[in-house]
């Protein structure tokens, strides 16, 4: 199980390990593939130790936005919030995306609902 890890990943890298012996899946391998899976989205969603440092500094990437936790929404759920926003917050948003994750379908989202 990787180090520093929530029961939940816990939980998940467990049952990703015995999948894969039980369908002969990177054979000798199954725990590193399924570490470095738990790992791969432990970052994804801010659970690593360097990230939680970073938020407690204050030095989080998204940290001046209108909405919080964004660097972990989805597009779906960044869309769902455009009605709680004015429009300079929503450019705001779409300033942020475009420097740094760049997600098309989000950008043209917001395009769409700019020029209404």
């Amino acid at each position: 199980m990787p180090a520093g890890a929530s029961r939940k990943r816990g939980s998940e890298f467990k049952e990703l390990e015995s999948r894969f012996k039980k369908e002969h899946r990177y054979k000798g391998r199954e725990d590193e593939v399924a570490a470095r899976i738990v790992n791969k989205q432990r970052a994804q969603y801010g659970e690593t130790i360097a990230e939680k440092q970073q938020e407690k500094a204050g030095k989080s990437p998204d940290r001046g936005l209108p909405m919080s936790g964004y660097e972990h929404m989805t597009i779906s759920e960044v869309a769902s919030h455009f009605g709680e926003l004015d429009k300079r917050g929503i450019r705001k948003i779409r300033d942020y995306e475009s420097k740094h994750k760049n997600r098309k379908g989000l950008i043209e989202r917001i395009d769409r609902y700019l020029d209404r």
